[in-house]
């Protein structure tokens, strides 16, 4: 088994992935290079592959075919318990499977533990440090309350929380305001753009279907519908109307607004 160091000079490498179960192949010939200091959008329609390529990303599922290196790590040959702890992840999949019983700092304090739930008593240093996060999130007020008598945008900041205090080196994104309303989904992004500004700001990976909410920290996109790459590189060059409408099968017309954000709208 390799040494488990995270120096590497790609942070996420998919080289030729195939997944099939049975006869139906679910991924089909993924490449995806991600340099450091990239942040990228995975768009693509429902049952696109997205949270597939994520769950490979991370090595919860292993392809048919092909290689995937995460921070420089061959998955197969590292322990993916260290590897994982050097990846945050904020999901609804994530807030379901969390314990609804404890509380919310335990929540945020699970994050370095890679866990679900608070099974070590945490130090007195790193319970400051998820203190003070709180404090940045608008969580402080709440520390107390069990995780699931949140409000939907209150988990996913409080899972943000969790993430930014493991310090990770990739921040995985799954759709994290799919369920939030307008005000909630604002608040994580700006949270998240915060985040990505910060000079030990993790590569992060945002996975969506609605392109308005990518933000101007993004950088790059990559585009997959049926399991394939549609197109992938510098956002500016690969975000446009001949892309949208071949990923979502609609002549979808686009617009970049004065802030930095698209719309995308059938004319």
């Amino acid at each position: 088994m390799e040494q488990t160091t995270f120096c590497p000079d790609k942070i996420l490498e998919l080289a030729g992935v195939e997944l099939r179960r049975g006869s139906h192949k679910l991924l089909n010939g993924v490449d995806w290079i991600i340099g450091p200091g990239q942040h990228w959008a995975l768009l693509g329609p429902n049952g696109a592959g997205k949270t597939l390529i994520l769950r490979l990303a991370t090595g919860y599922i292993w392809p048919t075919e092909g290689q995937v290196t995460v921070l420089g790590h061959r998955l197969g040959r590292v322990d993916l318990r260290l590897l994982r702890r050097r990846i945050g992840w904020v999901s609804q999949a994530l807030a379901d499977l969390m314990p609804g019983h404890i509380s919310l700092i335990d929540t945020i304090l699970s994050g370095p533990l890679a866990s679900l739930g608070l099974y070590e008593e945490p130090n007195e240093a790193i319970t400051t440090q998820a203190r003070q996060i709180a404090v940045e999130f608008g969580l402080d007020k709440i520390l107390e309350r069990p995780f699931g008598l949140l409000s939907s945008g209150e988990r996913q900041r409080a899972l943000l929380a969790r993430a930014a205090l493991t310090k990770p080196s990739l921040l995985v994104l799954d759709e994290p305001v799919a369920n939030l309303d307008m005000g909630g989904r604002e608040r994580f992004l700006a949270l998240v753009s915060k985040l990505a500004a910060s000079p030990s700001a993790p590569t992060i990976i945002l996975t969506t279907h609605a392109i308005q909410e990518i933000v101007p920290f993004v950088s790059h996109v990559i585009m997959i519908k049926n399991g394939a790459v549609v197109a992938k590189g510098p956002i500016e060059e690969t975000l446009t109307q001949a892309n949208l409408a071949t990923t979502y099968d609609l002549p979808l017309k686009l617009e970049k607004t004065a802030k930095g954000r698209y719309l995308a709208y059938l004319d």
